[in-house]
């Protein structure tokens, strides 16, 4: 007898929200999906229950600038399970003035092989 896993997702790849149902056979791998409006949906629900990824996003303290603290996030989505490690290794981190859009402030962080960037000036 073959077990069966059922996970109901909202997407978030758009403003719809759609409920995606995927059915995940014994071995993990996806057995049936339905509930998306649209491919994005199908894609998200299909990396969302095999690799989930984040994208992280924080900020910094700056010394020197305008700005007591600039906006930034990882260049790519992380895996899930990395995003703490990734906020831990930001605690320590600080960017020197100026600082542009893009500039990136903490390279390879938590050894993910993923920067961190700047999203605003300082």
């Amino acid at each position: 007898m073959d077990e069966k896993n059922e996970r109901v997702l909202t997407c978030i790849r758009c403003p719809r929200g759609c409920r995606v149902s995927v059915t995940l056979a014994a071995d993990g791998s996806v057995e049936a999906l339905s509930g998306n409006a649209c491919p994005r949906g199908d894609s998200y629900a299909r990396a969302e229950v095999s690799a989930p990824v984040r994208t992280v996003t924080t900020t910094v303290p700056v010394e020197g600038g305008s700005q007591r603290r600039v906006a930034v996030k990882t260049a790519r989505e992380v895996p899930r399970d990395a995003v703490l490690d990734v906020v831990r290794a930001l605690a320590g981190a600080r960017a020197v003035a100026p600082v542009e859009i893009g500039d990136v402030i903490a390279r390879d962080v938590a050894g993910t092989g993923v920067d961190v960037v700047a999203t605003g000036r300082a």
